[in-house]
């Protein structure tokens, strides 16, 4: 009978170890992520499940499925995506429109996607990172401690778009290439 409940227990917990894989690697971690959909499909929050993107409509999902692009990479998908977007007013679709038109390489069409955005929310504090970073593409360093400071004002020193444009500066200042530092994003 000892035996008997050994094994069933050892059995038992390998299965809950499997299964905490499986969750996991679908992205069921306890940290919040999403899984990586692909074949074109991106992750709905509402349905909780990969989804074709033209299946989605409203502007919350559009903009977290295309930010989750964006930040998977794949940047060509996200701004079509967002170009969906029933509100292209929105800070936040502007800001990831921009985002990902600087990831792609286009530096001027990412600039005035950031800029429009801080035209509609001059208090969106992770446009004003971005577009600090992309400043800093074009060697300006002054404008991009302007956004710093911004940025300052908004939040505090201590939020997160402003310690990693600081870092981002900081690299900048050093000669630290882009992408090169574990802090930096830009």
């Amino acid at each position: 009978m000892i035996i008997r409940n050994t094994v069933f227990a050892g059995m038992a917990a390998a299965g809950l170890v499997a299964l905490s894989s499986v969750a996991f690697a679908a992205g069921g971690g306890s940290g919040g992520e999403e899984p990586t959909c692909t074949n074109g499909k991106v992750y709905d929050k509402k349905t909780k499940k990969c989804v074709d993107q033209q299946s989605l409509n409203d502007q919350e999902s559009i903009f977290e499925a295309g930010r989750q692009l964006a930040y998977n990479g794949r940047y060509d998908e996200a701004i079509t995506l967002l170009s969906r977007a029933p509100d292209q007013g929105d800070a936040r679709i502007l800001n990831m429109l921009g985002y990902s038109h600087r990831k792609l390489g286009m530096l001027d069409t990412g600039i005035a996607y950031y800029k429009h955005s801080i035209a509609v929310d001059p208090r969106y504090a992770l446009v004003r990172e971005y577009y600090g970073e992309a400043l800093l593409q074009k060697g300006d360093v002054t404008a991009a401690r302007g956004q710093l400071a911004s940025i300052g004002g908004i939040c505090g020193t201590e939020c997160e778009p402003y310690t990693l444009l600081m870092a981002a500066i900081t690299d900048y200042e050093a000669g630290v290439p882009a992408g090169s530092s574990q802090r930096a994003t830009w």
